[in-house]
């Protein structure tokens, strides 16, 4: 039988930067013109069926989970393609929410192979990124989520020209290479919206706001902007989820008219992302993919988006989440405040190497009754020793555990509730950790 990493071995011999980030993001090592090359010998699969294009800092998966889920509601076969993945390969390339197949990527693969090769240069992401576009095209979608892999103006995926673009929530991430101003990150983000074409874009710092407006102008490209375009309410909270309003302003002076929306997500942020996605599937409404407002609720109250403010079990309360910068760190707090309050937090926390612990760690600590600090198997998981001591430079001792399914087990030990987070790898571990935790209460 074929696995993903059978169906994936023959492209071992591109360079591949989701492993290696120590390559500088400028052009050249990041460079479209590859792309626009190999999708043109694979018959340019991207241009057979519309698409959304997501960029941002925090929200932009959950954004394309739901935009996809509404579509799908509407009932459109809807390709989505995120990176990276939480657990399987399989889920950076689904249509209606089934991932692709080892045997249907192998076929991929023996088939692209060829002319991936006969362009120089040519990149692990980008070939992966022109096999989801080519398997879409396959699978005769009628519409297709596309989420940035890093950045935006150089990006693979921004080769395509969107129905609309949409840039969720910016902050500091990848200073190395987007830049380390908001304005730098936000020029970066910015770069995949296109002529005349409609750009959706979450409330921002006035730093990155700036940059984006200037870009729209430059580009005449419409402008929607979620809290002034596009109104919203935060509603009532239950462990479940939450319900929320949202209303497009009104061009004069009468009320808006507010439309209720139930959301399984955790967290007020991700109203704002939901709504960025009410705003993306307006606009494919408008170009002739209407989504009923009986789809958009339905989209909304069905999408999980599994390792995101994820509920593992309630007793005891284990929580985790992907938060991997300050910014994500300090919502996920606010999260856990709101929906769990007066609770005493364990958490477990791993980074990667080319994150702000030190900003993450700030964010956690002060609510931390407890911490854990871990490693995933990740090979850029951050060195244990490096991050004691960035936790010992803000005033507190942790314990250490070599791995996550170690970390929780120590936690379990004395904990009212715990919350593994720092990355999407630890999220996935903690989610991997938990099932054989509960597999082996059920066969003892």
């Amino acid at each position: 039988m074929t696995t993903f990493d059978e169906a994936l071995a023959p492209l071992a011999r591109f360079a591949n930067y989701e492993i290696n980030r120590s390559v500088i993001y400028a052009p050249g090592t990041f460079e479209l013109a590859r792309m626009a090359d190999l999708l043109a010998r694979l018959g340019d699969p991207q241009r057979v069926y519309p698409t959304i294009h997501i960029a941002g800092s925090k929200g932009k998966g959950s954004t394309a989970a739901m935009s996809a889920a509404m579509l799908a509601a509407a009932g459109y076969r809807t390709g989505l393609y995120i990176s990276p993945h939480l657990h399987s390969f399989g889920e950076r390339m689904q249509v209606n929410g089934r991932p692709i197949t080892p045997v249907e990527l192998a076929g991929l693969v023996d088939e692209a192979l060829p002319h991936a090769e006969a362009v120089p240069g040519i990149t692990w992401f980008e070939v992966i990124t022109a096999l989801a576009f080519l398997y879409f095209a396959r699978q005769a979608v009628d519409v297709a989520v596309i989420e940035v892999g890093l950045g935006g103006r150089l990006d693979a995926t921004n080769v395509i020209l969107p129905l609309v673009s949409v840039i969720t929530s910016l902050s500091y991430e990848h200073t190395a290479w987007l830049g380390n101003t908001l304005a730098q990150i936000a020029f970066e983000k910015a770069g995949i919206i296109k002529p005349h074409v409609p750009a959706v874009c979450a409330p921002q710092p006035a730093e990155a706001l700036a940059v984006i407006e200037r870009v729209c102008v430059e580009r005449a490209a419409p402008l929607l902007l979620v809290g002034r375009d596009w109104l919203y309410r935060a509603g009532p909270i239950h462990p479940a989820g939450q319900a929320f309003e949202v209303a497009v302003a009104p061009s004069s002076e009468s009320e808006p008219a507010w439309r209720r929306f139930d959301l399984a997500l955790l967290g007020r942020h991700q109203i704002i992302n939901a709504v960025c996605a009410l705003a993306a599937v307006a606009q494919t409404t408008r170009a002739g993919l209407p989504v009923s407002a009986e789809a958009q609720a339905a989209g909304l109250a069905a999408v999980r988006w599994p390792g995101r403010g994820e509920v593992l079990a309630s007793e005891p309360l284990v929580v985790t989440d992907g938060a991997h910068n300050g910014d994500s760190a300090r919502k996920l707090v606010e999260m856990l405040a709101e929906w769990f309050p007066g609770r005493r937090w364990t958490f477990v926390v791993g980074t990667l190497t080319d994150k702000d612990h030190a900003a993450i760690l700030a964010e956690l600590i002060p609510c931390a009754d407890r911490l854990i600090l871990t490693r995933s198997r990740s090979s850029r998981a951050t060195d244990l020793a490096l991050l004691a001591g960035v936790a010992a430079q803000l005033g507190r001792a942790a314990t250490l555990a070599d791995s996550v399914a170690e970390a929780l087990g120590v936690a379990l030990a004395a904990a009212d509730a715990i919350c593994l987070t720092g990355s999407l790898s630890i999220a996935a571990e903690a989610r991997e950790a938990w099932a054989e935790y509960i597999q082996r209460k059920e066969t003892s």
